[in-house]
């Protein structure tokens, strides 16, 4: 078991890199199955979430090696074969391996996905577009098999009921490869889904209207090989602007893309935090009498609910009252009794969360219940005087890069113990 201790109430200061993005990441390495050719990515993060899709790639046959940053994977030894348990189930974005090897093989039988518990996720907007592409689904023991009976994938036109990034990106994965025109509505328009569009894209694929509401694909039957750049991740770049607000005495935040994070850094302003932002970083100052202000988590251009947790800790130093709604994930309000046991004056209510600021926190014992929790725990601990413990980081692992390393460079009394 490993935890994360840190002796916080130290101001931080100095420069901080954003790493590729997970939630692009974990899409882009189960697309090059897709490919009939070697494809590079490049600015992979280092989380265990990319060691566990490398370890899957592998099992099933490819031939994936890392140089830095940089994976290189060559798809063509893949195989056909069931995938029903083990890696599979250790992470959410494994269904990514339904649509890609659906749109390779036309069959699939991969483990029911994993990750953080986040309330209901259903997959049924991805089956359904699966389906209205001619595939079969049927339950084997722990995993999902989907078959089209040898027969070619074909174009449809399918609206999704909800906005899904999940399904807009399977639907692609699948339909890159189908026979005729695929139309999605109301897609997702998320930056991730641009940046999955845009590798395939590269890879030979006809897709248009990637970051809109509707957007076609024209089925192709080759796909070849590539280079690609990973764009930074906006969450983990809205996490440490979070943190620098917090308890920073002039941070600067790189490799970041302000058009992916308007609506945090409008929220920010409206705290009145303190920032100057460039063409690639954001510069934080040191602040001082931030105000209480309410969030709504949205589909993206909405506020993210990626980053409703790691603002949390910011938002106890500002003084007033205020409220965080989470319109897309339930229980995403686990962070809370964490946060409540180091003083903050923070509770659940009916439809999301009251808070009462400024609080000063302690140093505790806590325990992270999900990725974004667990960052939300790393700012209040940093935030907090004395010593503070966190237990299950392995969450925390999953999605931010060098994480320990990166605060350790700002001045950060933080270490990994192997418990």
């Amino acid at each position: 078991m490993q935890k994360i201790v840190i002796h916080g109430g130290k101001p931080l200061k100095g420069e901080v890199p954003v790493s590729g993005a997970k939630n692009s990441v974990v899409a882009l390495i189960p697309a090059t199955i897709l490919s009939d050719d070697v494809v590079i990515l490049d600015g992979v993060p280092d989380i265990s979430d990319v060691a566990s899709l490398i370890d899957i790639m592998t099992l099933m046959g490819a031939s994936v090696s890392r140089e830095g940053d940089s994976l290189i994977i060559d798809p063509r030894g893949v195989r056909d074969e069931p995938m029903p348990s083990g890696k599979i189930n250790s992470l959410r974005a494994s269904y990514y391996f339904y649509g890609s090897l659906l749109g390779r093989y036309q069959s699939a039988t991969v483990g029911l996905p994993g990750g953080c518990d986040l309330g209901p996720r259903p997959i049924d907007l991805h089956l359904k577009a699966f389906e209205a592409m001619g595939a079969k689904v049927s339950y084997e023991g722990e995993a999902m098999r989907l078959s089209t009976d040898g027969q070619d994938l074909q174009g449809a036109h399918i609206f999704m009921d909800t906005v899904s990034v999940g399904a807009t990106i399977n639907t692609l994965l699948a339909a890159v490869k189908a026979k005729g025109r695929t139309i999605i509505e109301n897609a997702a328009r998320e930056p991730e889904i641009i940046d999955v569009a845009t590798l395939l894209n590269n890879m030979g694929a006809r897709i248009r209207g990637a970051g809109t509401d509707i957007i076609t694909i024209d089925g192709v039957s080759h796909l070849s090989g590539t280079r690609h750049q990973v764009i930074p991740d906006r969450i983990e770049a809205g996490t440490y602007i979070a943190l620098a607000a917090a308890v920073g005495e002039g941070i600067r935040v790189t490799n970041v893309l302000y058009e992916h994070l308007e609506s945090f850094i409008a929220k920010l302003e409206e705290m009145g935090v303190r920032m100057t932002i460039d063409e690639d970083s954001v510069f934080v100052e040191k602040q001082t009498d931030l105000k209480a202000v309410s969030i709504k988590t949205a589909p993206y251009p909405g506020f993210a609910t990626d980053l409703q947790q790691p603002l949390t800790p910011l938002l106890l130093t500002a003084h007033g009252t205020g409220t965080i709604t989470d319109t897309i994930y339930e229980k995403r309000v686990n962070h809370v009794p964490e946060l409540a046991r180091m003083g903050a004056e923070i509770h659940t209510t009916g439809n999301g969360i009251l808070y009462h600021g400024p609080s000063t926190l302690s140093g505790a014992p806590v325990k992270a219940s999900d990725l974004r929790a667990g960052a939300a725990l790393l700012i209040a601990g940093l935030m907090a005087e004395g010593k503070t413990e966190i237990t299950n980081i392995s969450f925390i692992l999953r999605g931010y890069s060098q994480v320990i390393e990166k605060l350790q460079a700002l001045g950060a009394d933080i270490q990994l113990i192997e418990a």
